[in-house]
Formats: C-alpha cells, structure tokens, sequence
C-alpha cells in the first residue's frame, strides 16, 4: 500500500509497531504535538479515549518531548487497543533511531518490549482454541 506519507517520508525514519494483529507504521514530524491517524485527527480516531491517548504520548512524555513533535500513523488491522499499542512501540522505536541515549531511558518503562501474544489457533475436534464440545456421559 503506497501513500502520500511514505513519498515525503524516508524509510529510515519509519518506526513499525506490532500488537496482535495490528501493524502501525509511525512517523515523527516537528510540530506542537498533534496526532493523525490514517489521515484523521488522533482524538477522533480513538474516539476520544483519554487512555488511548495517553498510551501513545508516554514515550514522548518520560523524554520531555510531547510539544515538539507530531505523530502521523498508518495504521492497520486489530482493534482499537491492539493499535494503540502497537503505535506506542513504533513511536518508542523511532526515538531510539533518532537518539540512541532515548533507549536507556524508555526500555525501564517497557515502551520497546514487543508484546507476543497473539491469538491461538483454532485445532480441529474444538469450537475454538480450547473449548470444546460438551461431553456426555450417557
């Protein structure tokens, strides 16, 4: 998928999040601290969730910089949470490109620790995962 963002952006200056099945692609720009995502306003996208919100500037936040920059995210797959999330990595990875002294301070915090889990595989003979059918006796 091409876009208008990643013509002006370069490919050094990505940072890539994952989270479940979310994939967000993250891109920092000098600013006053906006956020966009998909190309809509971050606060809209998120549905006005104060946490989800909060989730993603903590990076910025511990390093003093949540003025300085804007966030522009592309973002896609999962649900709301699983992509707020998977933003937070990306936007703590690229502040570990841009300064590498950034990853002594964030990784204390978790901010680059990419979270594994994922949802189990559906296994034939079971509804789902682990549930499985009821069993009778007689």
């Amino acid at each position: 998928m091409s876009t208008k963002f990643e013509s002006v952006f370069q490919k050094d200056t990505i940072g890539i999040g994952r989270r479940k099945r979310a994939t967000a692609r993250v891109f920092l720009v000098p600013g006053e601290g906006n956020i966009v995502i998909n190309k809509v306003p971050g606060e809209k996208y998120l549905q006005y969730n104060v946490t989800y919100l909060n989730t993603i500037w903590a990076p910025l936040k511990e390093l003093n910089l949540e003025k300085q920059f804007d966030i522009i995210v592309l973002v896609r797959g999962g649900g709301l949470t699983g992509q707020t999330e998977s933003i937070q990595l990306g936007v703590a990875r690229l502040l570990c490109q841009m300064n590498s002294q950034n990853r002594s301070i964030l990784k204390p915090f978790g901010f680059l620790t990419r979270d594994a889990r994922i949802k189990e595989r559906k296994k034939y003979g079971l509804r789902k995962a682990r549930k499985a059918p009821q069993y009778s006796k007689r």
